[in-house]
C-alpha cells in the first residue's frame, strides 16, 4: 500500500496559531508536542513503509515539511504544488506520480494531515476493512458515525457499505434529522484504491483534469506549473465521488474530528476541573469551559466563561466559544488589509533555515536569523540600509565585497551601505546570528541580489 498525506489549506479559523505561511497542519493542538502532520504520517506508518508515504503540499511548505518528515526519512518523498487547485488535482497528481514511478497497481491510501485521530486501532481495522472493496475496483470512502449535528461538514448517506448520495454541509435543522436516521456519516475525506481506478473514473468524469495529467512530467518530484495551473479549482468529491458509481463506504468509529476551530480544538484537549484547557503560561481565577493558550508569555484570566483565548508574540484572539467560527472574518479582514498578521508569525521559515523578528521601529529592525548546515542566503546588496551581524551560535561564513570572514561566536561584522554580501554556513552545526537592520529598512526595492544560492553551499 502506498499513502498521499494532504498538507494543503492554511486554517483560516485557527488564527493567530495558522498562517498563511504556517497552516494548521504544523501546529500542535493537543499536549503531545508533535504537529498534526507528524502524527497523521505517524499513522500512516503503522500501516505501510515510511518510503511509500507521500506528502503532497504547496511549493511554499516543501521546506517545513521536509524538515518535519526528515526524523522518519532520511528524504522524504515531497510532492510540490506549484499552484492551489484544491484536492481533485492533488490527488490525481499524486496519484499518477506514485503509478508511474513505482510501476505498480498497488492500492493508495489518501488522507489530510490535518485530521485529529484518537483511537489508531480502530482506524487501522477501518483500512483493513476497505481493503477488500479496493481490490475489487471499488473506491472506498469512510464514513464518520456523527456525534450531534454538525453543520461544518459535508455528509455521505449510505445503505450498509452502498453509497447513496453525497451531500452539502447542512444546516442546524437537516443535520440534527441526518443524525436521527442513522445512516448518515460525515465526509472525512479519506479514501482507498487502486490507482487505475481513480484514473479510470477521473478519464470518464473529469476529463480536463485527466488530459492535463496526460501532460504531466513525473520526473521531478514539483509538478510542471504551465500545466498545473490549467487544471480546475475542484475538490475530489465534486469532480469524482458524488458522480461514479464504484463507490463503497466503510464506516469509521476511531474519534475523528477535523480540527477546524478553536472550539474543536478545546473539546479534544484534557481539562483541569473547572472545564479549561490550559496551554503555555497561563494564571487564571473564577474561569470555566474556557481555553487559554499561550506561547510566549504570560496570560491571566479572571471570571472568563465559556472564553478561548490565545496569545501568540504578535497578536492576541480573545472570543465566545461559540463564536469561533467568526474568526475566519478576522482573518478575511486582515487579508483585505493586506495586514502581515494574516501571512506570518514574527517567526518565518525559509528554504535555508528562519528569522524571527525581535524589535522593530522607525530606522531599525533587529531579528534573530538561523541557517541550517550546509545552506546560504542569496548574494545581495542594499541601496538603503547598512547591517551589523553578530553570532551567537555555531560558525559563519560572511562574503563581503569578495572578501571572505570566519566568524566565531561573539564576532561581529558590519555590512556597509552598497557592499556585496552574502551569510553562509558551509559548516555542520546550526548558525544563529543576531542581525541589527539601520536606515530605510521598508524599502522593498532595497535589495539586490546578485545571485540566488539558496541550498547546498
Amino acid at each position: 500500500m502506498y499513502g498521499i498525506l494532504l498538507c494543503g489549506g492554511c486554517g483560516s479559523r485557527l488564527w493567530p496559531l495558522s498562517r498563511e505561511s504556517f497552516p494548521k497542519q504544523f501546529l500542535s493542538i493537543t499536549e503531545n508536542q508533535k504537529s498534526l502532520l507528524e502524527i497523521n504520517y505517524e499513522r500512516l506508518k503503522n500501516i505501510m513503509p515510511a518510503e511509500n508515504i507521500y506528502a503532497v503540499t504547496g511549493e511554499k511548505y516543501i521546506t517545513d515539511v521536509n524538515k518535519r518528515l526528515k526524523q522518519y526519512l532520511k528524504n522524504p518523498k515531497v510532492l510540490a504544488e506549484p499552484v492551489a487547485r484544491n484536492t481533485a488535482p492533488a490527488i490525481s497528481a499524486g496519484v499518477k506520480y506514485i503509478k508511474e514511478s513505482t510501476n505498480s497497481d498497488d492500492l493508495i491510501l489518501v488522507m489530510p494531515s490535518d485530521h485529529y485521530i484518537k483511537d489508531n486501532e480502530a482506524f487501522n481495522k477501518a483500512i483493513k476493512e476497505g481493503e477488500k472493496f479496493a481490490q475489487e475496483g471499488y473506491i472506498v470512502t469512510f464514513g464518520i458515525k456523527p456525534t450531534y449535528p454538525e453543520t461544518g461538514y459535508g455528509y455521505i448517506k449510505a445503505n450498509n457499505n452502498d453509497v447513496e448520495k453525497f451531500v452539502e454541509k447542512p444546516n442546524k435543522e437537516k443535520a440534527q434529522n441526518y443524525l436521527e436516521e442513522g445512516n448518515y456519516f460525515w465526509n472525512g475525506g479519506i479514501f482507498l484504491f487502486k490507482a487505475s481506478t481513480l484514473l479510470q473514473e477521473l478519464k470518464k468524469y473529469a476529463p480536463e483534469i485527466y488530459i492535463n495529467l496526460e501532460a504531466l512530467d513525473n520526473i521531478t518530484e514539483k509538478f510542471d506549473k504551465s500545466v498545473f495551473e490549467k487544471m480546475p479549482k475542484i475538490s475530489i468529491d465534486y469532480a469524482v465521488m458524488e458522480k461514479t458509481d464504484k463507490i463503497k463506504l466503510v464506516k469509521l468509529d476511531c474519534g475523528w474530528t477535523d480540527v477546524g476551530n478553536f472550539k474543536t480544538m478545546y473539546e479534544i484537549n484534557p481539562k483541569d476541573k473547572n472545564n479549561n484547557v490550559l496551554r503555555g503560561e497561563a494564571e487564571i481565577i473564577d474561569c470555566k469551559n474556557s481555553m487559554i493558550y499561550s506561547t510566549s508569555r504570560l496570560v491571566a484570566a479572571i471570571g472568563m466563561e465559556d472564553a478561548i483565548i490565545v496569545e501568540t508574540p504578535d497578536a492576541i484572539l480573545v472570543s465566545n466559544k461559540n463564536d469561533v467560527q467568526k474568526v475566519k472574518d478576522v482573518y478575511d479582514n486582515l487579508k483585505a488589509k493586506q495586514d502581515e498578521t494574516m501571512d506570518h508569525h514574527k517567526t518565518v521559515f525559509r528554504p535555508w533555515g528562519f528569522y524571527t523578528n525581535i524589535c522593530e521601529n522607525k530606522g531599525y529592525l533587529v531579528k534573530r536569523i538561523l541557517v541550517n548546515p550546509k545552506q546560504a542566503l542569496s548574494i545581495q546588496s542594499h541601496n538603503h540600509r547598512a547591517e551589523h551581524w553578530t553570532v551567537i551560535k555555531g560558525k559563519a561564513k560572511v562574503i563581503l565585497d569578495n572578501n571572505e570572514h570566519i566568524l566565531e561566536i561573539g564576532q561581529s561584522i558590519d555590512i556597509p551601505l552598497k557592499a556585496i554580501h552574502s551569510l553562509q554556513n558551509p559548516f555542520d552545526d546550526d548558525l544563529e546570528i543576531i542581525e541589527v537592520q539601520m536606515g530605510d529598512i521598508l524599502l522593498e526595492e532595497d535589495i539586490i541580489r546578485y545571485s540566488d544560492i539558496y541550498g547546498r553551499c
